[in-house]
């Protein structure tokens, strides 16, 4: 029988690191801008992709929908963003950046490109290359899991 060993299985470690990862971008994003990793997903999502649907949202952060819920009403809550009837689907809403979501947002992406440059200081050009490919490659294995 084979033992399983935590320390050399690649799932759990993924899991540790892209914890230790996600935890030391929320202490920066709670202490600089008062958002946690949910909320600031969802600002950078629509920075990037416009105004969607929260279920669209839950599709582009693989975020569950209360998570994707409590983060939009905290962030309708403080102005930065807001809903509007979606014209094609009067039965759901779109979210969008408001002008201070947008400003926010203009304040944070810098802040997360630093970051990703401190984290990734030690590795070469290509490595963090190799390392996206092979991310992007992992992705879609898992995904085939989910179908099953």
């Amino acid at each position: 029988m084979t033992a399983l060993k935590l320390d050399d299985f690649l799932p759990y470690r993924m899991s540790i690191a892209s914890n230790a990862v996600s935890d030391a971008v929320a202490s920066v994003y709670r202490s600089l801008f008062g958002l946690r990793i949910p909320e600031w997903r969802l600002v950078a999502v629509l920075a990037e992709g416009g105004a969607m649907s929260q279920q669209a949202l839950c599709g582009r952060t693989q975020m569950d929908k209360v998570t994707v819920s409590r983060a939009a009403i905290g962030l309708v809550e403080r102005g930065l963003i807001a809903r509007a009837t979606n014209p094609s689907d009067q039965r759901s809403h779109l979210v969008a950046l408001t002008p201070e979501g947008w400003q926010l947002y203009e304040q944070i992406a810098p802040k997360a490109l630093e970051i990703e440059r401190a984290l990734f200081a030690s590795f070469s050009d290509s490595e963090r290359v190799q390392l996206a490919a092979m991310l992007v490659r992992i992705e879609a294995a898992a995904a085939t899991f989910k179908a099953a």
